[in-house]
């Protein structure tokens, strides 16, 4: 499949001025031929008609040939620019099919960008992100890293891993040369070196990473305790209906907002209490579901509950049946204290934190972005300069990891073998993230994330 000529539609469905078809492999030029009646110049804007196979004129446009290697795939690819109406851009692809080409899967361009070296796996996802950025931050720095700005970064740890690796290794295989590196204090500096340039890198993955995916916030508690206000007070505007009346939210409701560049996944689901009612009953299971893949739960209390009686109930909290609740953080809202007369302020209850707000006038809203904001650790100082996705980060965790092995190793056991593997693991972990190491499961499921036109 890999030699095939493919074909698709690289711009966005629907209706528009210009619509894009993209071929790429050894057919393309030949098909763009047929279709155009034109001979292909490299790099030179062909107006021309093109016709079906009865010499039809289907539309007119523009025709782009780009040979490789020096395309985006690295294979002869060939652009025809069309007028944007669905139904003309599908009989353009339906002839190129006919005459040698096939449908393009998802993200198929850019894999195969990525199989010839023209870009790197960091780069190939930051096509995505970028397409995919909700805010402005987070498309610059998607733009940084389709440039390479994390892959250099990247590349860079390999190198230092990788001399280190040679000269610890080197020194086991020739003890005749007498290089003591157990007590060679160049090679404790190095580590060190090293593993500070680690947390640099991970800090700013991390930032890069909270702007290009945010964080889902799941709002939990039980009917009437002003959830649903919560999630307008938050995103600002009338997305939940709100009454007085127990069990109004029955489905799970979403909004994607921005807290200062930092985007946020809002859930607001239906309140969790027994209930006879089917629609109901769906709506709460639905809301376990959400609740079990959140990164944070807002537990939103009435200000005139106490927190300890709250927490206690079985009802909202039932471990024993979602043991997943254990491991994600948990924020108290205590809503309506201006029914309390109860100022806005955050307060702690054990080691949870709760935020004391109306969300009915927008008291202590701010208070609950500021919480947000640090508890994911979110610096809208520190823009970072590139995008990072989870994968990266648990990459770069997993070598650092072996590092701090490595040098617990050579610190107390003296033991260069395990150290000069745990270098091996390290450096092979930071070449998932670039693509030098990868698996055919992996490539698979990050193309099929792409448009098809990618």
């Amino acid at each position: 499949m890999d030699q095939d000529t493919i074909v698709a539609i690289a711009t966005a469905p629907g209706h528009g001025g210009i619509g894009i078809i993209r071929l790429s492999g050894d057919k393309s030029v030949a098909i763009a031929a047929a279709i155009t009646g034109k001979t292909l110049q490299a790099r030179h804007a062909h107006y021309c008609a093109f016709r079906d196979e009865s010499g039809s004129t289907l539309d007119t446009g523009i025709c782009l040939f780009f040979p490789g290697p020096d395309s985006f795939t690295g294979e002869d690819t060939v652009e025809l620019q069309a007028h944007g109406g669905p139904v003309i851009l599908d009989l353009i692809v339906q002839l190129a099919c006919s005459l040698g080409a096939r449908q393009a899967a998802p993200g198929e361009f850019s894999q195969r960008a990525y199989l010839n070296n023209k870009i790197d796996l960091a780069q190939a996802e930051a096509i995505a992100d970028l397409i995919n950025s909700s805010t402005k931050q987070a498309a610059l720095n998607a733009s940084r890293s389709l440039q390479g700005v994390f892959s250099d970064k990247i590349n860079t740890l390999v190198t230092q891993v990788t001399e280190l690796r040679v000269f610890v290794e080197a020194a086991i295989d020739f003890p005749e040369e007498e290089i003591d590196f157990l007590n060679n204090s160049q090679v404790r500096s190095q580590l060190e070196n090293i593993l500070q340039q680690f947390i640099a890198v991970t800090d700013e993955a991390k930032q890069g990473s909270l702007l290009q995916e945010g964080m889902k916030l799941v709002i939990a508690g039980k009917p009437n305790a002003g959830k649903s206000s919560l999630l307008n007070a938050l995103s600002g505007q009338d997305t939940a209906i709100v009454t007085a009346i127990e069990g109004t939210t029955r489905d799970v409701l979403r909004e994607r907002i921005q807290i200062d560049g930092m985007p946020l996944h809002i859930v607001d689901t239906a309140g969790l209490r027994d209930s006879d009612d089917v629609i109901e009953q769906e709506g709460i299971r639905r809301a376990w579901a959400e609740i079990e893949s959140a990164d944070r739960i807002l537990l939103v209390i009435d200000n005139r509950q106490t927190v300890g009686d709250v927490l206690n109930s079985a009802e909202i909290f039932p471990l024993e049946k979602h043991p997943k609740l254990r491991d994600i953080p948990v924020t108290i809202v205590s809503n309506k204290c201006d029914l309390t007369n109860h100022q806005p302020e955050i307060t702690l209850h054990g080691t949870n934190t709760v935020v004391h707000l109306s969300a009915k006038t927008g008291a202590g809203i701010d208070l609950l972005k500021h919480h947000l904001k640090t508890c994911m650790g979110y610096n809208d100082g520190a823009e970072g300069n590139f995008s990072a996705r989870r994968r990266h980060l648990q990459a770069l965790e997993q070598a650092k990891s072996y590092l701090v092995s490595g040098q617990s190793q050579l610190i107390h056991s003296g033991a260069g073998e395990l150290l000069a593997e745990d270098l091996r693991l390290c450096q092979q972990s930071l070449g998932e993230i670039t693509g030098a190491v990868s698996s055919d499961e992996l490539l698979g499921a990050i193309f099929s994330s792409f448009c098809i036109g990618k």
